[in-house]
């Protein structure tokens, strides 16, 4: 989607005759450099390792909603080389393997998690035989209701730098969305970047 509407390009300094592609190539931009298909509310879902001994893992996108978590479901997997887990213990390898636990997936009651929306966690309880789970799928909903207006900012400023960059042919009738993204490193320069810097996805799992 485009983060300007029409109506708006003339209070964000750019000329009420820009062409939409214009709006869409420069959103486009924002989305690759902010590593997320949208900043609007989108639904995700992550797969994350959880780091032995810690049942709580952070989700790459925000920001979050109190009612964002749709669906989790979670494993308890045979821990990777040099990870100490459960299954190290020979009587809980027992029990894990009576009840095939290894390597199949559980669906969560959402009720049973804790979600804390300022810092994106989720925090697991362990399972009734006593195991850490160490893989968990989170489905949940992240983003924007309305556009931010550093996003707004963000989106005029790259159509400016784009019609400023001779090399983009400006007066060619159709946008070169190849040659956009060519230039995106001048294009989003350092005042878009600190004007994004809030809204970048970080993927920690």
């Amino acid at each position: 989607m485009g983060y300007l509407q029409p109506a708006e390009y003339q209070a964000y300094g750019l000329s009420a005759e820009t062409g939409d592609d214009w709006i869409a190539t420069a959103s486009a931009l924002i989305e690759a450099y902010c590593r997320r298909c949208s900043l609007m509310a989108t639904e995700y879902v992550e797969r994350i390792r959880l780091t032995p001994g810690c049942q709580t893992v952070r989700l790459s996108y925000g920001p979050l909603f109190s009612n964002a978590l749709v669906g989790i479901r979670v494993r308890y997997g045979r821990p990777r080389r040099g990870e100490n887990g459960p299954l190290d213990e020979p009587m809980l390898a027992q029990v894990a393997f009576a009840f095939g636990l290894p390597g199949s997936w559980s669906t969560l009651d959402l009720a049973s998690v804790d979600l804390n929306t300022g810092p994106r966690e989720v925090t697991f309880a362990a399972n009734f035989l006593g195991l850490d789970y160490n893989e968990v799928e989170v489905t949940y909903t992240a983003g924007f209701v309305t556009v931010p207006v550093a996003v707004k900012v963000a989106c005029a400023q790259i159509v400016k730098n784009a019609q400023a960059t001779p090399a983009l042919n400006v007066r060619s009738s159709k946008l070169d969305t190849m040659q956009m993204q060519y230039f995106s490193g001048s294009l989003i320069d350092p005042q878009v970047q600190a004007l994004l810097r809030p809204f970048i996805a970080e993927r920690l799992g």
